[in-house]
């Protein structure tokens, strides 16, 4: 079956979630959105594209940066509303120069720090 974006199930923004994992250690590294388009480029260019609601534009990942995700795998959920991309990701994938967005923890009612910022 030759998969069409269209088929997703996208929000009244035309967007959906997509959770972005290290293909290797299985790290979960960040959560953003695409649309029909950025989904199209991202399976095109194997470079993950994704759009930036506050710009209103698209934005690939390492594009400035040079903290490049390289698409590996790309799968949807059973209800095709969620997205998952396993990436091969160049330098942290944090705008906070963390290796992920989720590094703070709720434990026993506090917040913990779980990763300081990458060096250099």
């Amino acid at each position: 079956m030759i998969f069409d974006p269209q088929t997703l199930t996208y929000d009244d923004n035309g967007l959906i979630p997509v959770i972005a994992q290290d293909h290797e250690s299985g790290q979960v590294l960040m959560m953003a959105w695409m649309n029909a388009d950025a989904v199209t480029q991202t399976l095109q260019t194997g470079r993950v594209t994704y759009w930036s609601r506050s710009r209103q534009s698209f934005w690939i990942k390492g594009e400035t940066s040079g903290h490049v995700q390289k698409l590996v795998d790309f799968r949807l959920d059973c209800d095709r509303d969620c997205l998952l991309v396993m990436v091969d990701q160049t330098g942290p994938a944090c705008h906070t120069n963390r290796k992920s967005c989720f590094y703070t923890a709720v434990r026993d009612g506090a917040e913990t720090e779980l990763m300081t910022p990458l060096k250099g």
